[in-house]
């Protein structure tokens, strides 16, 4: 039951983080429309620690999905 319950919270965080930092990313999208080339918007991106979360985000999904659990534990 504890596993399951911690792995649901991480299920969730990860989905909160993956939110917010996609909204960063497409937001940043604006900068193509300023002048800035795909390169400049790529190594943008890729210094903010805001659209960083949103891997980080992936990353804690994917945790979540394939944490070895009990044999009866609820699979997310």
């Amino acid at each position: 039951m504890v596993n399951s319950m911690l792995r649901f919270i991480i299920f969730l965080v990860g989905f909160g983080f993956s939110i917010v930092g996609f909204i960063y990313i497409i937001a940043y999208l604006n900068y193509l429309s300023i002048g800035y080339s795909f390169v400049d918007y790529l190594k943008t991106i890729s210094t903010k620690f805001e659209c960083l979360i949103a891997f980080i985000g992936i990353i804690l999904i994917n945790i979540a999905i394939f944490m070895k659990g009990d044999v009866n534990d609820l699979c997310l």
